[in-house]
């Protein structure tokens, strides 16, 4: 018998065995200690989520405050976005309208592209996911049919959001692909002045607290034609004037060179994914909408989705969003005169407060022991030897929550706030 070949992959863009081999383990110890196949009931009036099964270490009808959630405004839980979900509903008597949007679509998607193009000052493409339209748009940046039609470095981040490093195999099929160091703006520069075209991805705010250099990758988009592909996902709805998002409130003069996708889900309290694009040309949208991947299938926003977004957009066009936002940033505030964080002094909502790989998953036991989750990260989230819990304020948190949280990430060993953060925070 012919001996069976065994393949030996080449791992030049992921590597799954790495992946899972040590973050598997990670999993697994927060699995059973509680930290992670939580199921639980939430309580919109109070906030309060119940465990509705038992647990060695979190029993069943065990309270606790949930700081590990990316509805920042909770805006999710808002009346009137509820009632737009259940009135577009009434309104259009469909659910999931199930063929591609190059071929039908019912008035209510495209009614929600022209709101948020409104909001943003942009063009509007919607998705099921962020992911889903990453998946869509990178492989035609990388041949050249996003852009000015010559085929680009694809520069990635290194810290880049799985949902655009899981596309470099796809991209490397179509053009050189290469991962930079985080936001390595003299690497950037490098590529630009020895390709014809460069192509640089990255968060425009990270999911461990941060913003990209969007003045200055503006400055090597003028000088050298430079495409940005940035995921603001966690921004949106908590920056800037009607939650714009970090990258349009900071981006001079956004043109085709730049585009943004963000997600619906977080802040913005609803459910799918925009694609926010300037100056492309009819020509080319109808090529992201025809060759966009999943951004074609029939697997778009289903209708109460899009009634959600149009109540929450409204929203964004009221006072009462920025009101949402200055709850936020004053509970940011609070929780950093507490704890000490790298992140400390910033508006992000979010707050990496550093443990070892040996003390993380017993530290956040001891939290939700206490009434609290806060989310236990390691590697591949982050990289290996930099472990911690991932703290989520939101613009609904009481005072006295944040407060007693603090307390206890002390005693589970976060470091506190010294009098220098403090004093830099009046």
């Amino acid at each position: 018998m012919t001996e069976r070949q065994t393949i030996t992959p080449a791992h030049r863009y992921r590597n799954n065995d790495k992946l899972i081999g040590i973050g598997n383990e990670f999993w697994d110890m927060s699995e059973r200690h509680g930290l992670a196949g939580i199921v639980a009931d939430y309580d919109a009036g109070t906030g309060v989520l119940r465990a509705t099964e038992g647990h060695d270490f979190i029993p069943a009808g065990h309270e606790f405050v949930n700081f590990s959630c990316c509805s920042y405004l909770d805006l999710d839980s808002h009346p009137e976005v509820i009632e737009g979900a259940v009135d577009a509903l009434r309104r259009y008597g469909v659910l999931d309208h199930c063929i591609a949007r190059s071929r039908v679509q019912i008035p209510a998607m495209q009614e929600l592209e022209i709101s948020l193009g409104e909001l943003f000052g942009a063009q509007v493409v919607c998705s099921i996911a962020a992911s889903t339209a990453t998946f869509g748009l990178l492989p035609l940046i990388a041949s050249g049919h996003l852009g000015n039609g010559t085929r680009p470095l694809m520069i990635f981040d290194k810290n880049a959001h799985v949902s655009m490093a899981n596309v470099k195999p796809v991209c490397a099929d179509e053009t050189e692909v290469v991962t930079s160091r985080h936001h390595d703006l003299d690497f950037i520069e490098d590529m630009c002045k020895k390709y014809a075209q460069v192509a640089y991805v990255c968060d425009g705010s990270d999911s461990l607290g941060g913003y990209a250099p969007v003045k200055e990758l503006a400055e090597l988009q003028d000088r050298y034609g430079l495409l940005v592909y940035y995921d603001d996902s966690h921004s949106l709805s908590a920056y800037g004037e009607r939650g714009i998002g970090y990258v349009r409130t900071h981006h001079p003069a956004p043109d085709e060179r730049t585009i943004t996708v963000v997600t619906l889900n977080k802040a913005f309290g609803t459910s799918g994914a925009a694609v926010v694009l300037d100056g492309q040309s009819k020509q080319t949208l109808r090529i992201i909408e025809r060759f966009g991947g999943a951004l074609n299938y029939s697997q778009l926003l289903d209708t109460a989705s899009v009634g959600a977004g149009l109540a929450s957009a409204e929203i964004h066009r009221t006072d009462e969003l920025t009101t949402l936002q200055n709850r936020l940033y004053g509970n940011i505030e609070l929780f950093d005169s507490l704890v000490h964080t790298d992140q400390a002094g910033s508006t992000f909502p979010i707050r990496l407060v550093p443990m070892s790989d040996a003390t993380v998953i017993e530290a956040g036991r001891r939290v939700i022991e206490a009434g609290f989750y806060v989310s236990p990260v390691f590697f591949p989230i982050v990289a290996r030897g930099t472990a911690g819990l991932r703290v989520m304020m939101r613009a609904g948190q009481t005072e006295q929550q944040i407060r007693d949280l603090g307390k206890v990430l002390v005693e589970v060993g976060a470091r506190p706030a010294g009098p220098p953060a403090a004093e830099a925070l009046r």
